[in-house]
């Protein structure tokens, strides 16, 4: 089967199954591993905000979206070249990938009869769900229930180790210019991990928020974990976020790797933020992926 990831997430569980060797086409944000984005033709482009401060970022996406613009460009005819049976998108939001209808849109319009998979999880539990829907759609529902069944027992050692723990609370800034709090998936990562979320919004899209809407619940602990970033974006961010939080521990997190993507690694993610809530009851996360900042 030839299968085209238009999310970087698609490609971790795509490899994850087994299935690298099936996979033809990727993003330019694909980096995981980082054999995706060398080896694979990439079908999605888009401008690289490397250079860009989060203010900055912000400003551009608002406006090509108020504009009715796209963040992403669709190589129609590179996709078309690969002749895909398969294509992974998704609907959850319109900032982290191209929309599935604008996919469906282009493959009509060049007579391709690939099918269209959207993953659009809300939680932890969904996300799980939809990597045995892409094991389901590629023949492997097998390995994706074995996949799912290693995750699960990861995760149930966590619950394990921090059961009947004091929970503290927890504030999430999934972008600090400006402020928007947790949502999705991300506020069950905190659960899972033996914290409460506070000012966070679970199974629902981020949004924006004051400082002040963040610091109300007096959070213990403030994880930076911005979207489209790995560690050293995370430690700038969380660095302009002391002032707002001056009795809390605030730390950085590696927002693309562990957090914000809906994918396997959201399991690493729960095992590195216990180990921030609860460090003598779990394992050391691997190095580059958590920073305390103070």
């Amino acid at each position: 089967m030839r299968v085209v990831s238009l999310l970087p997430s698609a490609t971790e569980i795509v490899y994850a199954l087994g299935l690298g060797d099936d996979l033809v086409g990727v993003t330019f944000e694909c980096d995981e591993p980082a054999a995706a984005r060398s080896e694979k033709t990439v079908v999605v482009g888009g401008r690289d905000t490397r250079g860009m401060t989060p203010g900055e970022i912000d400003d551009y996406v608002r406006t090509r979206m108020a504009a009715g613009g796209d963040l992403y460009t669709l190589h129609a005819d590179a996709l078309a070249g690969l002749a895909p049976d398969l294509i992974l998108t998704q609907d959850l939001c319109r900032v982290c990938a191209l929309p599935s209808g604008h996919v469906e849109d282009a493959l009509t319009h060049l007579g391709c009869s690939a099918g269209v998979l959207s993953l659009d999880p809300h939680t932890l539990g969904e996300v799980l769900a939809t990597f045995v829907e892409v094991g389901a759609a590629t023949g492997v529902r097998e390995a994706a229930l074995d996949l799912v069944g290693r995750l699960e027992a990861r995760l149930t050692a966590v619950e394990r180790a921090v059961a009947d723990r004091p929970r503290p609370k927890v504030a999430i800034v999934e972008w600090v210019d400006p402020p928007f709090t947790g949502g999705h998936w991300v506020p069950d990562l905190v659960a899972a991990a033996g914290g409460e979320a506070v000012a966070a919004r679970p199974g629902r899209r981020s949004v924006q928020v004051s400082w002040a809407e963040l610091a109300a619940p007096g959070p213990e602990v403030v994880l930076v974990t911005p979207c489209g970033f790995h560690l050293d974006g995370a430690v700038r961010q969380a660095e302009r976020v002391l002032p707002h939080f001056p009795d809390a521990q605030v730390w950085a997190i590696d927002g693309d790797g562990l957090v914000v993507r809906p994918g396997p690694r959201l399991v690493d993610g729960v095992e590195a933020i216990a180990a921030i809530l609860h460090p003598d009851a779990v394992p050391e996360p691997r190095p580059g992926t958590i920073r305390r900042v103070r």
